[in-house]
């Protein structure tokens, strides 16, 4: 029987906002980046994770495609918001052939859908310390509408879907890659999102606690919308520090800050809840990621109110780039919002 190589995938991040696309050359020992490219969809194609107008999201992602130039046709995508639960779950020791057989039966009482509307996917992370004859497993649930319309609107792109994940996953690959001296430390992980704020806290690499808020980069924008009469695409210019004869920057920054007091109020309350569930040692610092984390001010303001050490996360940090292929300017811009399309193109054919 001949051995067939394991091809790596092309990572495709179907946003709210925008379509991300990441291409890696798989090394020995590294990552180089072969392609990266960012398409902005129109406000209502995708609203809460869910795709309204699948024949604008799927044209998006041909014309990138083209654009870049990208022949292969193998994507890793990931899906998001309230169609997905992660829960941590006790369960009585057993193999993992075992629990293949029992998971949907063991998974009905943990998740608010019927057993028959949801994929189910699980990751035995060991046994528990404090309870004999038990074991902790992280289990995933999708529903399955969402994951079929996500695969139907690539496949009506010309492409096939061969993974797909969870976007804190994701990014959470990525930042073993391009952060591996903080994996043994207790880490935040918040991608920020136009219509939604993941948060992923990670004990030793594996994630520990997830939860998705519904706020975003959107709200921001529709904030300065509607208190200024502008249009969407006028708000958002101002909401990244861009200026308008239509407001006062006072105007805009007194806007901004009432949101991001909102939105920081919502990841303490996550991370609080967390700490009050659990007796582990501090945080050592928290990563922002998604476009929503470059509003002017939002790093700051996390880390002034949560005391712990904020920086934004870097997709490209760990990766081999040529100078004369991308401009490390714009990589070092546009670092946030690639994280998750390019843990996604860490994927390859032969994982589950």
């Amino acid at each position: 029987m001949a051995f067939i190589k394991p091809k790596s995938l092309i990572g495709l991040d179907i946003g709210s906002h925008s379509i991300k696309v990441v291409e890696l050359k798989h090394q020995k020992k590294r990552y180089d980046l072969k392609n990266f490219g960012v398409a902005q969809l129109p406000p209502e194609a995708i609203v809460d994770g869910v795709i309204m107008d699948s024949s604008i999201v799927a044209e998006s992602i041909r014309n990138l495609f083209a654009n870049l130039k990208i022949k292969a046709k193998n994507v890793a995508t990931s899906v998001a918001g309230h169609s997905l639960i992660v829960k941590k779950i006790p369960l009585p020791l057993m193999t993992e052939e075992e629990l293949e057989e029992q998971i949907q039966w063991e998974a009905e009482q943990y998740i608010p859908f019927e057993i028959d509307e949801v994929n189910i996917d699980f990751q035995i992370l060991g046994p528990l310390p404090q309870e004999e004859g038990q074991m902790e497993v992280l289990l995933v649930a999708v529903k399955k509408d969402i994951i079929s319309d996500y695969t139907a609107v690539i496949a009506e792109a010309g492409l096939s879907a061969m993974v797909v994940d969870v976007d804190s996953f994701a990014a959470e690959n990525l930042f073993e890659v391009c952060y591996p001296e903080k994996i043994d430390k207790p880490t935040v992980l918040i991608d920020i999102g136009a219509g939604i704020i993941n948060i992923n806290i990670l004990k030793n690499g594996v994630s520990a606690f997830t939860r998705d808020i519904t706020m975003g980069g959107s709200t921001f924008t529709e904030e300065i919308q509607k208190e200024l009469g502008l249009s969407y695409e006028e708000a958002e210019i101002l909401k990244l520090g861009g200026s308008s004869d239509q407001a006062s920057a006072e105007e805009v920054s007194n806007i901004l800050s009432g949101v991001t007091d909102n939105v920081v109020l919502e990841i303490q309350r996550s991370l609080d809840f967390y700490s009050a569930t659990t007796s582990e040692e501090e945080f050592q610092g928290v990563f922002l990621a998604g476009g929503g984390c470059m509003v002017p001010g939002l790093a700051m303001a996390v880390e002034e109110r949560l005391g712990i050490p904020t920086q934004i996360l870097h997709a490209f940090k760990g990766l081999g780039i040529s100078p004369k292929d991308f401009d490390p300017d714009y990589l070092e811009a546009m670092g946030p919002v690639a994280a998750v399309a390019a843990g996604l193109a860490l994927r390859r054919t032969d994982e589950r």
